[in-house]
């Protein structure tokens, strides 16, 4: 490898005899060459996604006929003929008397639901839904916490061909249903409550309300995750205790569906209007996850994946996915780090095995930054720790190799909702760069183009992909010419994805991820990205959260401010200014440093976690809120109003000359 020297390489034996080695070597090639691998999967499309298929043994009722029958994107024509279920091989290679599913929370309790407890209830609720009405096509959604019912309804819903949606209960009824009302839905899964930071919160009532707002429900099926009693009266449709659904004696029935048969609809972050309904099919979603779990986390019977997720993030199909590979998939109702034993996440990886840890950025960095030190828990299992959400700072590496384990693979992962999976991660014989993305996927044909299409190493272009992937989406749900699908992707580049991030292809081959290429700062024609601001700022212990952004105004001049949220007992003053400023310019570069650093209450997010930077800019630029952004899309909408003001208070200084 050229390039600056690996913060890590494989162990050469561990990466000889992982499942990514031997699918190389079944293809024919060097099983620790990923480089050639990867050429080979995006050169060799059909070839590579049907031995994917040959590897992971797809159980197809009728066989495909060709692998690729037409390759344009969108559009594309994968494995016409085949048809198979989803559900069927989550569950097929599940060992009867081994945990498929570990029941976990924040107290530190866990149970677990075994294989073959699994496909009861599974099958049972199949029949429970059946009765109801449910068929091939139809909706199912959960108003869920992250607990083995939200599995095992999917499963259910999957194994009929129905189409399945979940979101969390942290949602208001009205923003579950702006979701869930557009789907039409025939039943709805609701749980009475949750547990986050030592809090139980009881959702009765607004899984009620929800009920109310869908008037095309059949029935509803009343999960008691926190044992309160739901009311006898009041509900909209029938009411169907979860105990009386999972319990039935039956087995398991899966419906044979199309190739690109819709299997689940994840909703997009988007920030104004109704949420977009993306649909992924049964097939691209089993392949896709397939790859992504068995070859480049490396999963398989034995292994425990325990990754923290929301149910309405895509992380949560991920870890369903797990079962896939005939693992052990963690599902855990909390926070990540409730104050009462903010290490938890950790203690329950050691006692229970894990093999893959997955968090966020922000979750390391804050156990980094108040001293958290996982070691003093038995970490050994732990192979890999996965990272997503936004990038992994380079200052992160040394901190996981020192505290988690010098054994452990950081796999950072850049992908997205839109294909449920990764564009650009690691693999078990991938080097690591620290504050890079080892490599691109398997099957993903990732570029950096510049403004004319044209392909850059080593400098900073547009995340493309040049040809399509299996989980690419069906369509957008109520989107019948295409259009908003292709409007999201294809745009400016006609056959061409365009995902919307400024990402750095290295001569080594890693990928550098520098932001929202739609938040791009740009001053003075100098483009740059907000993470490498972000990453420096946030590592000072008197910030706790930072924002940058760059506004264009009506007098053709730019403002760079700089938002902070300071640490408990930490006031912004000249000094703390002076030193963010120097940090920026010893850390990313005198271009960098803001003209000005504000202090704010809060930085306002995506209610998966990501920086709201557009619609922050647009704020400050004027725009009207409710254009902007939904409050139901905001983690906390009390923000918004906030910096609302203070673009409204600037503009007015400026009207008068201030």
């Amino acid at each position: 490898m050229t390039g600056p020297h690996p913060f890590a390489t494989p162990d050469p034996r561990s990466a000889a005899g992982s499942r990514i080695a031997d699918f190389a070597r079944r293809a024919g090639l060097d099983g620790t060459d990923y480089a050639a691998l990867h050429h080979w999967s995006v050169t060799e499309l059909e070839a590579f996604w049907g031995a994917v298929w040959e590897y992971f043994d797809i159980d197809a009722d009728t066989p495909y006929e060709r692998v690729l029958a037409e390759e344009r994107m969108p559009g594309a024509r994968w494995f016409p003929g085949a048809t198979l279920n989803y559900a069927h091989h989550a569950l097929r290679g599940l060992a009867a008397d081994r945990p498929a599913i570990l029941a976990l929370d924040e107290t530190g309790a866990g149970h677990e639901v075994t294989g073959r407890e699994l496909r009861a209830r599974v099958a049972s609720v199949a029949a429970t839904l059946r009765e109801l009405g449910v068929g091939e096509g139809d909706r199912v959604v959960g108003y869920l916490p992250h607990t083995p019912h939200a599995i095992v309804a999917f499963l259910a819903a999957a194994s009929l061909g129905a189409v399945w949606s979940v979101c969390g209960q942290d949602y208001a009824p009205r923003a579950a249903a702006d979701r869930f009302a557009q789907l039409e839905p025939t039943v709805l899964v609701a749980a009475d409550g949750y547990l986050f930071n030592g809090t139980a919160h009881d959702r009765r009532a607004a899984a009620v309300e929800l009920a109310h707002a869908l008037p095309t429900l059949k029935a509803t099926l009343l999960v008691s995750r926190l044992d309160l009693p739901w009311p006898s009266e009041g509900h909209p449709c029938l009411a169907v205790p979860w105990e009386d659904a999972a319990s039935r004696a039956e087995e398991p029935v899966f419906t044979p569906v199309p190739f690109d048969h819709p299997l689940w609809i994840v909703f997009s972050s988007g920030t104004t209007g109704l949420p977009k309904g993306i649909v992924h099919g049964h097939g691209g979603v089993l392949l896709e996850h397939l790859k992504t779990l068995g070859l480049h986390c490396d999963l398989g019977p034995g292994d425990r994946l325990l990754w923290y997720t929301t149910t309405h993030w895509m992380m949560w199909n991920l870890v369903a996915s797990t079962l896939l590979t005939g693992a052990t998939a963690c599902a855990y109702d909390g926070s990540p780090a409730p104050l009462a034993r903010p290490d938890v996440l950790w203690e329950l990886a050691a006692r229970h095995r894990v093999t893959v840890f997955g968090t966020s950025p922000q979750y390391l960095l804050g156990m980094a930054k108040f001293g958290i030190d996982p070691s003093v828990h038995d970490l050994s299992a732990v192979r890999v720790v996965g990272c997503t959400g936004s990038a992994l700072p380079a200052s992160a590496y040394p901190w996981v190799r020192d505290h988690v384990g010098a054994h452990v693979l950081l796999a950072s992962i850049s992908g997205g909702t839109d294909v449920v999976s990764g564009f650009a991660g690691s693999a078990p014989t991938t080097p690591v760069w620290a504050g890079e993305l080892s490599a691109p996927h398997l099957g993903v044909a990732l570029a950096a183009h510049d403004e004319d299409g044209a392909p850059l190493v080593d400098r900073v272009g547009e995340l493309v992909v040049t040809r399509p992937m299996p989980s690419m989406p069906l369509y957008f749900w109520n989107d019948p010419d295409g259009s908003r699908y292709r409007e999201a992707y294809f745009a400016d580049r006609p056959g061409v994805w365009r995902h919307g991030d400024w990402i750095t292809v290295t001569p080594h081959g890693s990928v550098i991820v520098h932001g929202r290429s739609d938040s791009t700062l740009n001053r003075n024609g100098v483009r740059l990205g907000s993470a490498d601001i972000h990453e420096v700022v946030e590592r000072l212990p008197e910030i706790a959260e930072a924002l940058v952004i760059g506004a264009e105004e009506p007098d053709g001049g730019y403002w760079m401010p700089l938002f902070v949220v300071p640490a408990e007992g930490t006031e912004l003053d000249d000094t703390l200014r002076e030193r963010i400023r120097e940090a920026i310019r010893t850390g990313v570069s005198p271009r960098h440093v803001p003209d000005e650093i504000l202090a704010v209450p809060g930085i306002p997010h995506t209610r998966t976690g990501k920086k709201l930077e557009v619609p922050v800019k647009r704020l400050l630029q004027g725009a009207p809120a409710e254009q902007v952004v939904s409050p139901a899309a905001v983690d906390d909408p009390g923000l918004i109003e906030h910096y609302a003001r203070l673009g409204a208070e600037r503009r007015a200084r400026g009207a008068a000359g201030g």
